[in-house]
């Protein structure tokens, strides 16, 4: 059973609760076991297909990757086909309309008097207490309270099981899609021409994502007062959200491309080292504008205090992140060298999976920034623990990240085709899409050509302007900006970013593969 109207995405810690009150005539029969599990099997079933289709869809795109390279194909990269394949599977999930309905009931919540319950009016509850009873004799025998947790505001009261199924609680893409690939790229990382070209790759992290932001969100904000019916939904804090949220690079692709054709070491390192920390520094700022919104008390204008608040909550946030994780990383390493777990290589592999993913819930728990955390936690992995590890256990890790970065990329960006037609929050505004594809070029330049005119004041070897032109376009978005942009999707404004984000995603990924070509 599923609650329709009245209910919205609530976002945060905050535990609410209503009870609903239904009584039902004596002619309705009391529900029995057998229709429990009639119930509980059906949900499995619709579950096993829904993750039926997503494991078809990755076969698929192995299948599809390796007759390209059979062939000598390198136009479009697997990631590109899983955004393809899921747009047709979401297409069709939306349109075929074969499934079984979702069986649903409308319910008007009952005011309870504040000591009988702790729902708070101005905001929706999470769990809900469906109390059902009959009128009648048997009564007693058939009062019920059933406890629900809901999924979100729905628009389309009748639609079907398998579309609502294959839309994803977002907490799922950071909490177990989004580690995996993050730790895998500070885990492969070549040390050496990454270390050698350290200052380029921190000028264009740190920076570089911060003019990226500040560019897209002001061209954005400076176009959107040209649409009349976009300028009354945005502010210029919403502008700069979407700015942080989309400078969040992910070159997985143009990377792939690059091992096949050989490209130069330096420019490897640029672009990977980039997209390194791009990640970490997005979504740090993402919580810095988030705490300048809560913080600031002016309606309009700037407030300096609001503003060194958020300054301090990044700066702090982040170092502290960086601590845990680098800890953590440390500690892993000195297990492994002064005991002899290294006897034991599924022990040791297990330990070190395990204390890599713990930095990043000991961040995502002390409301930090997991994805820090597990980055630097990579690092110090990759250069102090993996020296310390049995050759079983350097293989075993090595191969285990690399099959689970894979595998979580292209579940991605597989969702995101599929989302498309299945998610119930997008909001498609052609001129804010247009705006946003304008403003993301133009943020991506300000980074890119500025920044390397001043690097090559002091630098040897120049970043050619060949080398420029390829930092430019891999700057494609990927799974950190789809995940940043679907966490929140509770008002229109936050719909509309999620919508030009998988659009961007979905066109990015595949023409920067063609470009590159």
């Amino acid at each position: 059973m599923k609650l329709r109207r009245g209910l919205s995405f609530v976002i945060g810690g905050f535990i609410g609760n209503c009870i609903v009150k239904t009584i039902f005539s004596e002619s309705d029969a009391a529900p029995t076991d057998s229709e429990f599990d009639e119930k509980a099997l059906d949900t499995h079933r619709v579950d096993s297909l829904n993750l039926l289709l997503y494991t078809l869809l990755l076969i698929l795109t192995i299948v599809t990757i390796w007759m390209f390279k059979n062939r000598r194909l390198r136009f479009l990269h697997e990631t590109g086909l899983a955004v393809i394949y899921g747009l047709v599977l979401g297409a069709v999930i939306r349109f075929s309309g074969n499934s079984q309905s979702v069986r649903g009931l409308v319910v008007v919540p009952k005011v309870m008097p504040r000591k009988a319950s702790n729902y708070n009016l101005a905001t929706p509850p999470e769990v809900i207490w469906l109390q059902l009873s009959r009128r009648g004799k048997a009564a007693a025998s058939l009062n019920k309270t059933y406890s629900y947790t809901f999924k979100g505001e729905v628009d389309d009261v009748v639609s079907n099981e398998i579309e609502q199924k294959a839309t994803f609680d977002p907490e799922i893409f950071f909490n177990i899609l989004l580690p995996p690939i993050i730790f895998h790229a500070a885990y492969s990382m070549k040390r050496r021409f990454f270390f050698k070209n350290l200052g380029a790759i921190f000028t264009f992290a740190f920076l570089g994502t911060t003019v990226t932001a500040f560019v897209t969100g002001g061209i954005m904000w400076s176009l959107i007062q040209i649409v009349p019916n976009l300028a009354r939904k945005f502010s210029f804090l919403d502008t700069l959200y979407f700015g942080a949220v989309i400078s969040a690079t992910d070159p997985v692709t143009v990377l792939a491309i690059f091992s096949e054709l050989h490209v130069d070491v330096n420019l490897y390192a640029l672009v990977f080292g980039e997209s390194v920390f791009n990640d970490a520094i997005a979504i740090v700022m993402t919580r810095a504008i988030q705490s300048y919104s809560e913080y600031n008390t002016v309606q309009e204008g700037f407030e300096m205090n609001a503003f060194f608040y958020a300054v301090g909550n990044f700066l702090a946030i982040f170092c502290s992140s960086f601590m845990l994780g680098s800890c953590l990383g440390i500690s892993t390493a000195l297990l492994t060298k002064f005991t002899r777990i290294r006897d034991f290589p599924l022990l040791e592999t297990c330990l070190f999976v395990l204390m890599s993913y713990t930095s990043f819930l000991i961040a995502e728990a002390s409301d930090l920034t997991g994805i820090v955390s597990l980055l630097f936690c990579g690092m110090c992995q990759a250069h102090y623990t993996y020296n310390n590890l049995s050759p079983e256990s350097r293989l075993w890790t090595k191969s285990l990240f690399e099959l689970l970065n894979f595998l979580a990329e292209n579940f991605i960006f597989s969702y995101i085709g599929v989302s498309m037609f299945t998610f119930p929050k997008h909001h498609f505004d052609i001129s804010f899409i247009i705006i946003a594809f304008v403003a993301v070029a133009l943020g991506r330049a300000a980074n890119i050509y500025p920044l390397s005119m001043l690097l090559n004041i002091g630098r040897k070897p120049k970043i050619t302007l060949n080398f420029q032109h390829m930092l430019y376009f891999s700057g494609l978005r990927g799974a950190m900006a789809f995940a940043l942009a679907i966490r929140n999707t509770l008002s229109e404004a936050r719909q509309m970013f999620l919508t030009a984000t998988a659009i961007t995603e979905t066109i990015t990924t595949k023409a920067v593969a063609v470009k590159n070509i």
